[in-house]
């Protein structure tokens, strides 16, 4: 029997200066309302009804935010997840989220603006991503997939040679090995300014050949595998709402109309 994975959730924002929250007059943008349910509660449940998950911890949002969200501090109080104040950056939360779990223990990653998150994609990201032999997995959808099922949102799209992806926010860290990826992210992140060393991180080489749309999917992956010190691998998520979170106004609108059932 596969181990049971804790899931670690990125909740940390701007606050109210997010324009998200700013939107709609929220504290910060995990606790927008949507459909009547701050979207981190939305993260939590269905995290709650996976079976692949045994215990959440979260990072952020503040102590601030949280007493802004009555039923949210209520969880934490009554221990149902363990609460971290959030870092300076998504890299650094991540990082501190997965020290605070054992190395032995496979960890999920998520964010708060996953807002459509379903119990059954984390199941069956779980179970794949433990499948694969690797020390760290990321999820994936093909993008004609999310483009064709909404047409009017914009998504970044990862391109290789025989297919673009988009990121779902999902991530699996299932050997101590795995949990280099985000120190690796950290320093992606303080070089992204830095056209240069951004390169010499990634590797010229790699670099040139992603921008040039000559390597494949798993060939990349095989190359920042090498640069990480990490086995990385990729699972494919059918559901193309898998690929939606809330990054925008016009994200906030389209998942609710899709928690309408009118998108």
């Amino acid at each position: 029997m596969s181990a049971r994975f804790h899931a670690v959730v990125l909740a940390g924002d701007r606050g109210a200066d997010d324009p998200v929250a700013r939107h709609v007059g929220a504290a910060g943008k995990a606790l927008v309302p949507l459909a009547g349910q701050p979207m981190l509660l939305r993260v939590l449940d269905a995290l709650a009804g996976s079976t692949a998950v045994d215990g959440v911890t979260l990072v952020g949002p503040s102590r601030e935010q949280i007493a802004a969200c009555p039923p949210l501090a209520r969880r934490i109080a009554d221990g149902e997840l363990s609460w971290l104040a959030p870092a300076p950056s998504p890299s650094q939360s991540a990082l501190a989220g997965l020290a605070s779990v054992p190395a032995d223990t496979p960890v999920l990653l998520t964010t708060a603006d996953h807002a459509l998150l379903q119990a059954g994609w984390v199941d069956a990201f779980c179970a794949a991503a433990q499948a694969t032999g690797k020390d760290a997995v990321v999820g994936l959808a093909r993008h004609a997939a999310v483009q064709a099922a909404f047409p009017q949102s914009r998504r970044t799209a990862l391109r290789f040679r025989d297919g673009a992806y988009c990121g779902c926010n999902l991530f699996a860290f299932l050997t101590p090995a795995g949990r280099r990826a985000p120190e690796f992210w950290r320093h992606i992140e303080q070089q992204r300014k830095k056209p240069h060393r951004l390169a010499a991180a990634l590797g010229p080489g790699t670099l040139l050949a992603y921008l040039c749309g000559w390597l494949t999917l798993e060939a990349g992956l095989e190359r920042l595998s090498r640069r990480v010190g990490a086995r990385l691998g990729a699972v494919l998520l059918d559901d193309p709402r898998a690929a939606v979170d809330v990054d925008s106004v016009a994200d906030f609108e389209l998942v609710e109309r899709l928690l309408a059932g009118a998108g």
